[in-house]
């Protein structure tokens, strides 16, 4: 296991959602500080809170942005490129995974009261997201990240 799946491993044991982890280990690089990245990612966790998007990719996506997105509006090769990488890591997740969906990953739709204790009384985040979150970040690292 690298360094960055290590610290993103231990951020999101200390509290920090899936998304906000993964953007930890990436942010300071690519030009962010490490607090304004993780208020930026704080409403994706547990995908966007209901069970959409797993908040690991949205996290790994915001990483493609800060690094390789369009920064002006006539900036069309870096908006192409920044699309296309993303496209690039929703494949190879959902190669590994079968979905980018947080209730499919978890298996239980949090978006509803019974889906949430359902899933804390079964730990499932602990269970399932520490490899999703560990996957993420590899993903980006064997992209060049």
């Amino acid at each position: 296991m690298t360094e960055k799946q290590e610290s993103a491993l231990a951020c999101f044991g200390r509290g920090l959602n899936c998304s906000q982890a993964v953007v930890s280990v990436f942010c300071e690089e690519y030009g962010l500080d490490k607090t304004t990245a993780l208020k930026l990612a704080c409403g994706l966790g547990g995908g966007f809170r209901s069970g959409e998007v797993c908040g690991a990719v949205s996290g790994a996506i915001l990483i493609i942005g800060l690094k390789d997105g369009q920064g002006t509006a006539e900036d069309t090769v870096s908006k192409a490129s920044c699309y296309a990488k993303t496209e690039e890591f929703i494949k190879a997740f959902k190669q590994k995974h079968d979905t980018i969906l947080c209730r499919e990953i978890i298996g239980f739709d949090i978006s509803t009261e019974e889906g949430k204790k359902l899933s804390q009384d079964k730990s499932i985040f602990r269970a399932k997201c520490d490899e999703v979150v560990r996957s993420a970040v590899c993903l980006l690292e064997d992209s060049g990240y």
